[in-house]
């Protein structure tokens, strides 16, 4: 695997290096025939490593297909350099063969000015779908879907169905699973091309259709809707409104990019830095410090209750001078057990493996979990601290204890904190790793303080 991604590499370096030797000497016709071999994401990454005042004139050596579906691959900023160097003939060219989603998308991203422009030379057609999907919240299954579709009616035979496939098709996103619809657009069923393929011409779709659909609604979360793709295997899925009127499918690869988008989210809040939507290389320092910055300041006030217990018992770690060497230990196993604990109940709640209504059941599992890791360490711990640190029994005891007690503790709080987050509205992994960690630290000195006041008289 390692040779074969070097391999890559080095041939990603070469051509590289031969599109900017043709370029230099203006061989567009060699380079425009090395375009049409290669994939849009290809082109698009290649693009990203070339001059910006090279772009435009590399881009125009595209043929019109290639070169939209390129330009959808490509970064927004690129794509904003290249709109402002586009002529209204151009730009509309473009336009015209995006996809719906792939225009969302794009205006979504463009300043106003340049939104506006966008809208103007889109048809009358697509600027009223582009509107009807831009209606829809954020995060939405509407705000991902596409009005391209092929939708055939219950009545038709397959003969005529194919017909309308092959007359329609060219301008949909897809159309290997084909949606059938009453008059009043209502959706009562599915059916793919391989059936309609293997069936007898004269034979009615009423009659093979799936009926039996997985749908949708416009308003439901994009990440549940990203879910049963991974569980049914689907490649579309299709949006219906309240009233179940098929409005819109959501392609696979429309879920890949939100669940790429999702974990990217859940990856940025669990290590306390505000999402951002831009790669780390063209992210400004400035912009890099505001979005660390401010769960850094709560963080650290929030470390300073750990301070404060610590000044509080400052007289006991005098006496004991020894029980200090352990503070850390127990501060992080308690963290490490907290995070474990909250990263598995965030996987299963984005999975939609886990329920609100399953925390007991959750607890349950996790306290006997945490016994058994709390005992395993505590023991291995106890033979440490006797038979390698020198220290007295009550001393290893006092630690061995906490160390059971804070994992118990941390490994409750890492289960049920994200559980209580999502019923509440908060996104889980806002709950992972910072606060868990803050808040068992505080506890787990409790703990540990107490403990030794009990054996240890102080």
């Amino acid at each position: 695997m390692a040779n074969e991604i070097n391999t890559m590499t080095r041939n990603e370096a070469t051509l590289k290096a031969s599109i900017e030797r043709l370029l230099e000497n203006k061989r567009y016709a060699t380079l425009k025939d090395i375009f049409i071999t290669l994939q849009p994401a290809d082109i698009a990454a290649m693009f990203d490593e070339m001059p910006e005042e090279a772009l435009p004139l590399l881009f125009r050596l595209l043929p019109k297909e290639l070169a939209a579906e390129t330009f959808v691959e490509m970064d927004d900023d690129a794509q904003e350099l290249l709109i402002h160097g586009f002529s209204d003939t151009e730009l509309k060219e473009v336009v015209d063969e995006l996809y719906v989603d792939d225009a969302v998308d794009l205006i979504e991203e463009m300043p106003a000015n340049v939104v506006m422009r966008i809208l103007r030379q889109a048809d009358p057609e697509v600027r009223a779908k582009i509107n009807e999907v831009l209606k829809y919240p954020e995060d939405s299954a509407g705000s991902i879907m596409t009005t391209e579709f092929v939708n055939l009616r219950p009545t038709m035979t397959v003969s005529d169905s194919i017909k309308r496939i092959r007359r329609t098709g060219v301008d949909k996103e897809t159309i290997y699973t084909c949606y059938v619809t009453d008059d009043n657009r209502k959706l009562i069923g599915m059916i793919s091309i391989k059936t309609l393929l293997l069936a007898d011409e004269d034979e009615i779709v009423m009659d093979i259709m799936e009926s039996n659909v997985i749908s949708v609604n416009t308003l439901d979360d994009q990440e549940r809707v990203a879910n049963l793709f991974g569980k049914y295997d689907f490649l579309a899925i299709p949006v219906v409104d309240g009233e179940n009127r098929l409005v819109g499918i959501v392609t696979v690869d429309d879920a890949m990019d939100v669940m790429q988008e999702e974990t990217t989210e859940d990856m940025e809040v669990m290590a306390a830095i505000t999402p951002t939507d831009k790669p780390y290389m063209k992210t400004g320092v400035l912009e890099t410090y505001r979005k660390r910055i401010p769960w850094l300041l709560v963080l650290m006030i929030s470390a300073t209750f750990t301070g404060w217990i610590i000044s509080s018992y400052e007289n006991a770690l005098a006496a004991q001078v020894a029980l200090t060497a352990y503070i850390p230990m127990l501060m992080d196993t308690g963290g490490n057990s907290g995070s474990q604990a909250s990263v598995t109940v965030i996987r299963g709640l984005s999975l939609d493996e886990i329920k609100f209504r399953d925390l007991p059941r959750v607890i349950f599992k996790e306290s006997r979990v945490a016994i058994l890791c709390g005992v395993t360490l505590a023991l291995t711990n106890f033979l440490k601290l006797m038979l390698f640190d020198g220290v007295g029994l009550q001393v290893a005891l006092v630690v061995s204890l906490t160390l059971i007690c804070t994992v118990f503790v941390a490994k409750i709080i890492g289960c049920a904190l994200p559980l209580a987050a999502k019923k509440i509205g908060f996104d889980p992994a806002v709950m992972a790793s910072p606060f868990i960690t803050t808040a068992v630290d505080a506890i787990s000195l409790l703990m540990y303080f107490q403990i030794a006041k009990v054996f240890l008289g102080i």
